[in-house]
């Protein structure tokens, strides 16, 4: 018939398979790097702009959709990371997943970069699915400044008690209800948490002034952290390496349950997320994106 002949029937809506949309739709995991001394924090905010909204923005320039940038982990305004990791989904993305990331590049400031990219299993979810975390404290143990450095570290203008901070963390190890050294603003369900390692050590200052101190590095790795629970800690130890207490008190503030008014939260600038830790039959090589979700038994 013509098409204009009244007599002719309507043609049927052709039906979208959406099956085949989601096999289309490719998963990303991103390891992303910054600074975080001009941002309000990773998660996108009315208050300020926020590294996941940086970030999408730049991703949209590339596959040419909106998409939402799940992070592992929501670090605070002035917080550091260089290995965070998000989630990115889209259909549009044919080329390698290591592609992906100059890029990714190409649209983002010179202070956030994409650093990895790796093909992950469809349902792959930044937060749930890590198994660890670490993050790294810095402090500036020195009379002297050091100018540079400053916006990565936490300047005490006094030499520290290396030993006996060492001393105290080791006391945290393990699991422990955590309460003591969570802020308030964000409570979980649980604060019982799982210390794996926590290593103090020192190293000269990365700028190279001579004779003027040291950094001094706390590095806690755990299943999951509360709110400024890193930030708490080293802020406890800072009081303990100024000999104002033995490493005893910090078991005691452990066992309180209850933030302590005798050391303060260590500022942002000092904290940086070092690396999320996942299973491996998360991620798939480029040529391999078959594969689905394991279930909880595998």
């Amino acid at each position: 018939m013509a098409p204009n002949d009244p007599n002719s029937q309507p043609t049927e809506t052709p039906r979208i398979d959406e099956s085949s949309q989601v096999r289309s739709e490719r998963t990303f995991a991103l390891t992303v790097a910054y600074d975080g001394s001009l941002y309000a924090g990773w998660q996108i905010q009315p208050n300020g702009l926020a590294i996941q909204q940086v970030l999408a923005d730049a991703i949209k320039q590339v596959v040419h959709h909106s998409c939402i940038v799940n992070g592992s982990g929501r670090t605070d305004a002035g917080v550091h990371a260089i290995g965070q990791v998000a989630s990115l989904r889209s259909p549009n993305w044919k080329l390698p997943a290591s592609r992906l990331i100059q890029a990714i590049n190409r649209h983002l400031p010179r202070d956030i970069c994409v650093v990895d990219c790796k093909n992950a299993i469809p349902g792959f979810d930044p937060i749930r699915h890590a198994t660890a975390k670490r993050y790294r404290y810095t402090l500036r143990s020195s009379r002297i400044p050091d100018p540079l450095q400053y916006p990565f570290h936490w300047w005490i203008p006094k030499d520290l008690d290396l030993g006996e901070m060492q001393a105290a963390a080791k006391r945290l190890l393990g699991t422990h209800d955590f309460k003591a050294f969570e802020s308030l603003g964000s409570p979980r369900k649980s604060s019982v948490r799982t210390i794996y390692a926590i290593d103090i050590y020192q190293r000269p200052s990365p700028t190279g002034l001579q004779n003027t101190g040291v950094e001094i590095c706390i590095e806690i790795e755990a299943d999951g952290f509360l709110y400024n629970m890193v930030r708490n800690i080293a802020g406890a130890l800072v009081e303990i390496g100024k000999a104002r207490f033995s490493p005893l008190w910090i078991e005691s503030i452990l066992k309180s349950a209850e933030r302590s008014s005798f050391s303060q939260t260590a500022p942002a600038r000092g904290l940086c997320l070092l690396h999320v830790k996942y299973p491996a039959n998360l991620f798939l090589p480029d040529d391999d994106q078959s594969q689905t979700l394991p279930s909880n038994d595998s």
